[in-house]
């Protein structure tokens, strides 16, 4: 039922993200001046067929190899192009043949406003779910990303799990998704406007926790997060008392991360040398680094800095030779609390 549905109801029943009938497969989020400015180079009706729920441009991503799991009509995939510049690259993957139809029509249209001799995107139709059928080379990509489209799939392990095989050492997944309180109950799973409207699919956070770990990735790490509204009195009345919340996670490939986010009395400095980011770094909702001065982390976030594309751009000080046990505030609580946020003069 999901990806027929899916196709259905993004191919043919929205005409538009004004159709839609909830706020969780919209962007609220504050761009950034250089996403405004890149968004204002995508044409409009890519603009106007666009369903996300978060920013998914990820700092530090030129000459990168990039793939958009869920492209739709392609403004995440065009807005990538520009970020990654002539040299690198961006697939697309989609499963809906109207929303792919649109992004195609316009590849020659974008090229030419981006001043590219050629294009460096591309876009491929297919089911994110069997992403192992699509011939897209392994341990290759060194960012995949995914906007609002993962609660829409049944087998989302399967999506974990492709997406740790297609990403190079030192990868990450950044991705935008919508998160339950609790597990939506079962009753609720097959509707088919619940499923639409980025809800009945959406994954209880706790069992994303589990399915991302069992994948390989050992340390989701929160970026950004807000509860959504149902302001439809009929969604709402299905739904009861379950709560949603949009976030952005970013989920590396790094085979040494540990379970517990430990202390080894390490710090790193940032250097500033980030493009947009000249002033704080943020690894995740937990840690902005201030540019110039040294800031305590633990193990797995110096090895998030330290073994991926964000090495050049930071000073690291301390090994692993010496075990001071594990960062306090490392819980289990629900982590789209603002209470549960730690201060930013070093933490977990």
């Amino acid at each position: 039922m999901n990806l027929e549905n899916s196709q259905n109801y993004y191919g043919k029943v929205l005409g538009s993200s004004d159709d839609l009938r909830s706020d969780a497969c919209c962007t609220v989020d504050a761009m950034p001046p250089a996403i405004q400015q890149a968004l204002r180079n995508v044409h409009e009706e890519v603009r106007a067929r666009y369903f996300g729920c978060g920013l998914v441009v990820p700092q530090a991503i030129e000459g990168a190899a990039v793939l958009d799991l869920g492209s739709g009509s392609g403004q995440d995939a065009y807005l990538l192009s520009q970020f990654v510049g002539e040299a690198g690259s961006v697939t697309g993957v989609d499963a809906t043949p109207e929303q792919l139809e649109v992004a195609e029509r316009h590849s020659d249209w974008h090229r030419e406003r981006f001043g590219y001799a050629r294009s460096n995107l591309r876009f491929v139709e297919g089911d994110i779910e069997r992403l192992g059928e699509l011939g897209l080379p392994e341990s290759h990509f060194d960012v995949i990303v995914s906007n609002c489209v993962i609660n829409l799939v049944a087998d989302k392990s399967a999506v974990f799990a492709a997406a740790h095989r297609l990403l190079k050492p030192g990868g990450e997944l950044y991705f935008s998704d919508v998160y339950a309180d609790r597990r939506v109950p079962s009753h609720l799973l097959d509707d088919p406007v619940l499923h639409g409207e980025c809800l009945s699919g959406a994954l209880y956070w706790g069992d994303f926790n589990a399915l991302a770990k069992k994948a390989g990735f050992a340390d989701p790490r929160l970026v950004t997060h807000r509860p959504l509204a149902i302001g439809d009195p009929q969604i709402a009345a299905k739904l009861e008392t379950v709560k949603f919340h949009s976030a952005t996670y970013r989920l590396f490939k790094l085979d040494d991360l540990e379970p517990q986010c430990e202390d080894y009395g390490q710090a790193a400095s940032y250097k500033g040398t980030v493009a947009g980011s000249e002033q704080v770094f943020e690894l995740d909702a937990h840690h902005h680094i201030e540019a110039g001065r040294f800031f305590r982390i633990c193990g797995n976030s110096w090895r998030m800095l330290a073994d991926t594309r964000f090495a050049p751009h930071f000073d690291f000080l301390g090994d692993f030779s010496r075990h001071f046990g594990i960062f306090p505030g490392c819980g289990t609580l629900m982590p789209f609390v603002e209470d549960n946020a730690v201060q930013s003069d070093g933490c977990c």
